[in-house]
């Protein structure tokens, strides 16, 4: 496991109990992964995560090695994704990049599967994929999350890997990567991201040892508030301090994240 802390517990609180500002943050996986990013943003990205405690900043690949030195001695561990943002790299591939990553500082890793596999009922490509690359992870002290990309599948789909994640003992099972767009009626390309549906699916079907990522579509605090409540420990998001900032303005108990006082 890693030695950054984490929320372990496979469930969030009851609803009923009020999280503090700080509870909030060590959910919150600090999404810096959009294509487009520079060295210099992804810099700034990875001050917002360190002043707001995050548990992580997912990072992409070749930003690992300075996301581990910005963010060294803060308590904010880094992931980085593997195969992503579709699935489609040969598993020796996604298994490299796991370990790589985690040789350069990675803690966590958040795989994506191979979606045409999935679609197609490889069940036992989809298995032995998800078991190397996660043993991989496992024996390197990483975690890993596996990304389903559930815009793409059906109820059955995604129960069936809940059960694969599950029998292999995956730390996470992930809704999405946020980039998943699927063609619409009109001609538009879309994603919903991470349903209430498909989140209260993946927890009736995961172990209770396999936590849930809610990725995709949390950009408010009450969306963060709404998927904690369902079940979810762990999400990712680019709206961190906004979201935070919220937070402590509805009068959210302490203890909160020392750099909110720097606004995040």
């Amino acid at each position: 496991m890693s030695s950054c802390p984490n929320i372990l517990t496979s469930s969030a609180p009851p609803a009923h109990v009020l999280p503090s500002v700080l509870d909030l943050a060590r959910m919150i996986d600090h999404s810096l992964l959009h294509p487009t990013m520079t060295d210099e943003q992804v810099q700034a990205g990875l001050a917002v995560a360190r002043r707001c405690a995050c548990v992580t900043a997912c990072v992409k690949p070749y930003s690992v090695p300075m996301a581990a030195g910005a963010l060294a001695g803060s308590g904010v561990g880094v992931c980085a994704v593997a195969g992503f943002p579709h699935g489609n790299s040969h598993p020796s591939l996604k298994i490299a990049e796991a370990e790589r990553a985690i040789a350069e500082g990675a803690t966590e890793i958040d795989v994506v599967v191979n979606i045409g596999k999935v679609l197609g009922g490889d069940w036992s490509y989809v298995s032995a994929e998800i078991k190397a690359v996660n043993t991989a992870c496992v024996v390197r002290g990483a975690m890993l999350k596996v990304i389903f990309e559930n815009d793409y599948l059906q109820e059955a789909h995604i129960i069936r890997l809940c059960e694969i994640c599950t029998e292999h003992g995956v730390a996470f099972v992930k809704t999405s990567t946020g980039y998943g767009f699927v063609k619409q009626p009109s001609g538009d390309y879309n994603y919903r991201g991470a349903t209430d549906a498909q989140l209260a699916l993946m927890r009736k079907h995961s172990g209770p040892q396999v936590q849930i990522k809610a990725a995709g579509g949390v950009r408010t605090l009450d969306d963060l508030l709404r998927v904690r409540a369902l079940g979810v420990t762990r999400v990712g998001a680019t709206a961190t301090a906004a979201m935070l900032a919220e937070a402590v303005k509805r009068g959210l108990p302490g203890p909160m994240p020392a750099g909110l006082s720097a606004k995040c």
